[in-house]
């Protein structure tokens, strides 16, 4: 299944990858070793500790790889003047400005108003431009928003 992503959401996920690969992996084996020599296996909470975070960095590093592999780099069109992923989207609603970026589903961050292509509001703003009024659902309910740029 393909992804779209943004250039700089494919490097955020290449360079955790890579991170989770070398440094992490080390730092595990070195704790699995450290508890290792302790002894008694069964009743050792260090070793226990370092196996589960070895087994959740690999599940990690498998699905990094995967995103890796399904994403394809969304080529945002500059002489496109409609929302597309990559967009800055500069909105008006309920008396106030403020400004989203479309990113793709694996890189949705709404805490920094990095929103998903693929989510309610995403969708809504998609392919349309400044100017356009559009509503969307939201935790809060509907909403409606003005479209005052798009960059």
């Amino acid at each position: 299944m393909t992804r779209l992503i943004t250039r700089e959401g494919l490097k955020k996920i290449q360079d955790e990858l890579e991170d989770r690969r070398t440094r992490l992996r080390q730092e595990i084996a070195r704790a699995i070793k450290e508890a290792k020599e302790q002894g008694d296996l069964s009743e050792n909470a260090e070793y226990s500790e370092a196996k589960r975070q070895q087994s959740e960095n690999e599940t990690r590093i498998a699905e990094l790889e995967m995103t890796v592999k399904d994403a394809q780099v969304a080529k945002r069109d500059k002489s496109v003047t409609e929302v597309q992923i990559g967009s800055k989207v500069k909105v008006k609603f309920n008396g106030s400005e403020t400004e989203f970026e479309i990113v793709g589903s694996n890189e949705a961050d709404p805490a920094n108003f990095k929103i998903s292509n693929e989510s309610p509001m995403g969708k809504a703003f998609m392919d349309r431009k400044t100017g356009d009024e559009v509503e969307a659902e939201t935790p809060k309910g509907l909403v409606k928003y003005q479209i005052l740029e798009v960059n």
